[in-house]
Order: C-alpha cells, then sequence, then structure tokens
C-alpha cells in the first residue's frame, strides 16, 4: 500500500501531457507525465496498492491487465523515490 507523503501539497502546472510538480516538504522541482500525476491525485483520494490503482485508473491507461499493474508498480517505485509518496 502507498499513500501520498503526509503534507505534500502537490503544487502543479500542467500542458501537453506533462506536469511541472513542486515538492514543497523538499524544494525540489519534478517533471512528471500526466499519467504519474493521475497516481498522486489517486493517492491524495486514499491509500492504494497497485492492483488497486489499476482498477480505479484502467481507463486512463493503455495497457492490459497485468502489464497495467506492472507499469504502476514501477511508477510507484520512480514515485517514492522523488519523496512524494511512502508506503503505508
Amino acid at each position: 500500500m502507498w499513500r501520498l507523503t503526509p503534507g505534500q501539497a502537490l503544487a502543479c502546472r500542467e500542458w501537453d501531457g506533462e506536469a511541472v510538480l513542486y515538492n514543497d516538504l523538499s524544494g525540489s522541482t519534478h517533471l512528471l507525465d500526466g499519467a504519474a500525476l493521475d497516481l498522486l491525485f489517486a493517492l491524495r483520494d486514499e491509500p492504494a496498492d497497485a492492483a488497486g490503482l489499476a482498477g480505479r485508473l484502467a481507463d486512463r491507461f493503455d495497457a492490459g491487465d497485468d502489464d497495467l499493474v506492472s507499469l504502476i508498480d514501477e511508477m510507484l517505485a520512480a514515485l517514492a523515490g522523488l519523496d512524494l509518496i511512502e508506503p503505508c
């Protein structure tokens, strides 16, 4: 299970399928694609694992069920590496 890092505001600007996100906890700015931003907003709503996120966001991704869970796992690891999310 993953959740948004507590205190994270998700201040961002989007255009053409990409977003610039300011991490107000670390002071870092990140360039993310729309899919990563979708995951962050979904985790803002409630904690979830990759399978749960795949079910909630399947209409936004172009991948099969197994491929989608694997893709989301990779994206979650990357977002955790940026200190935007954490395990719970």
